[in-house]
């Protein structure tokens, strides 16, 4: 016999070099189903090849929007309840500054945070009083513990100061109007409300002071028409 090993032929090289493929029956018992690893011959050792990740199914994407959804939905409603509303001015007793048909963007956290401020543009509850004017909104005027008087229809004093106001119209801050004149004590937490159109509006002048619990929020932009755009 000789001592010579035997000549490698073409058979052991094939299986040296040969790739085992594990195929795990699918669901259905098919043997065709996808392969879900492989073990590759490496240096003689078995090596593992991770499987495809399996694809998400269409219900799990459908649940997936479905919680998208609810999610905007709910903080879109909390946000409406507790931070900003839009609301549309009705009625001319905010002119110049408002039109009729403007949409404006009001803070319902403002007063939630500090009490209101003179000159501030505020969206009322509904005023009740014997017109059947519906104004919401007005501008604060006189604040809790002044004294606010009101002449000639527009000139208004606080605690016997005339109060400057730039943005009333020019006709009417000449204060032409022969109406007698009118004082009113502001009582805590409350405030005195005025429109900007001072011959047509509702306000305190007609209904007293109003009180915190009646201010839905403070109007600080108009955000419609584009033409009337303005921080308030």
């Amino acid at each position: 016999m000789s001592d010579q090993p035997p000549a490698r032929t073409e058979i052991d090289d094939l299986l040296a070099s040969a790739t085992v493929v594990v195929h795990e029956e699918g669901e259905d018992g098919a043997g065709g189903a996808e392969p879900t690893s492989e073990l590759d011959v490496v240096d003689g050792e078995d090596v593992a090849v991770p499987a495809a990740r399996r694809r998400k199914s269409p219900m799990a994407s459908v649940v997936e929007w479905l919680i998208v959804i609810a999610v905007a939905v709910t903080a879109a409603l909390v946000v409406k309840a507790y931070v900003l509303q839009q609301f549309q001015v009705a009625g001319d007793s905010m002119r110049l500054t408002l039109h009729d048909g403007d949409r404006v963007l009001v803070n319902k956290l403002s007063y939630r945070l500090h009490d209101p401020h003179r000159g501030d543009v505020v969206v009322l509850k509904t005023i009740r009083g014997d017109s059947t004017e519906r104004d919401l909104i007005k501008r604060v005027i006189g604040l809790p513990g002044e004294t606010v008087e009101v002449r000639g229809n527009c000139a208004v004093y606080i605690d016997g100061q005339l109060l400057q106001e730039p943005y009333l119209d020019p006709v009417e801050a000449d204060c032409s109007g022969t109406d007698e004149p009118g004082q009113w004590v502001v009582p805590e937490d409350t405030v005195f409300v005025m429109g900007d159109n001072r011959d047509g509006s509702m306000d305190s002048r007609a209904i007293g002071p109003v009180p915190y619990s009646d201010l839905l929020g403070r109007a600080f932009v108009v955000i419609w028409p584009t033409d009337d755009w303005q921080w308030l």
